[in-house]
C-alpha cells in the first residue's frame, strides 16, 4: 500500500513539475494517476478470471487480489488530494461528474474498510459477495466510462494515452465473468454436477 501511494505521489509530482500546478499540471497529474490507479484496480478485478482461464500461472494474481485492492485504494488518495487541489485552485469539476465518480470513491474505500477480516465476517457470505460485486463492478463501470467516452479523434497522442485502458476496461469484465461461465458451460458434461 505505501509502494502504491508513493508510485502515485511520484508520477504526480512529476507531471507537476513538468506542467506546472495550475489547471493544466493537475489535469496532467490526474491523468497520471488515474491510470497507476486503473493498473492496480484492474489486476485486483481480473485475479480470479485469470486464474480460472490461466491456471496456476496467474494463482499468485487471484491470491493477491485484496492486496491489489488495498493498493489501489491507497494510489487513489493521490487522485483525490489532486481532485480537492483543483477545487481550490477554482477549476471545481461539474456536479454530475462528482456524483458519478464520488460513488466509485465510496465504494472503494467502503471494500478496503470491509477487508478487514473482523468486519468482513460480520457480514455473511452473501452480504460480502454482493459489496464486493456491486462495488467492484460499479468502480470498474466508472473507469470504462472515463476511458471509453473520451473523444479518440483528436489524433495519434489522445488514441495512444487512451486507447490501451480503454482495452483493459473492455476485458476486465470479462475476465471477471469467465469463472461463472465456465462453471455454467461445464455443467451439462461434468459429472461433479450430476444428480444426487
Amino acid at each position: 500500500m505505501g509502494s502504491a501511494f508513493l508510485a502515485a505521489l511520484c508520477v504526480a509530482s512529476i507531471a507537476l513539475g513538468i506542467r506546472g500546478v495550475g489547471e493544466r499540471g493537475t489535469d496532467a497529474a490526474l491523468a497520471a494517476t488515474a491510470r497507476v490507479s486503473f493498473l492496480l484496480f484492474w489486476l485486483s478485478y481480473v485475479g480470479s478470471g485469470m486464474a480460472a482461464l490461466f491456471g496456476q500461472t496467474f494463482r499468485p494474481l487471484k491470491v493477491r487480489s485484496r492486496e491489489f485492492g488495498l493498493a489501489f485504494a491507497s494510489a487513489h488518495l493521490v487522485h483525490v488530494g489532486l481532485i480537492a487541489w483543483l477545487c481550490a485552485i477554482g477549476h471545481t469539476p461539474g456536479a454530475s461528474l462528482f456524483v458519478f465518480f464520488g460513488i466509485a470513491l465510496v465504494w472503494t474505500y467502503l471494500l478496503a474498510l470491509f477487508s478487514i477480516s473482523r468486519l468482513r465476517k460480520a457480514l455473511n457470505p452473501l452480504g460480502w459477495w454482493l459489496l464486493s460485486n456491486v462495488g467492484m463492478n460499479y468502480i470498474a463501470y466508472a473507469f470504462a466510462v472515463d476511458f471509453i467516452t473520451y473523444p479518440f479523434d483528436l489524433g495519434v497522442k489522445h488514441v495512444a494515452e487512451y486507447l490501451p485502458f480503454a482495452i483493459l476496461a473492455v476485458v476486465g469484465p470479462i475476465l471477471r465473468l469467465s469463472p461463472l461461465i465456465l462453471r455454467v458451460t461445464r455443467w451439462p458434461t461434468d459429472p461433479s454436477y450430476s444428480a444426487r
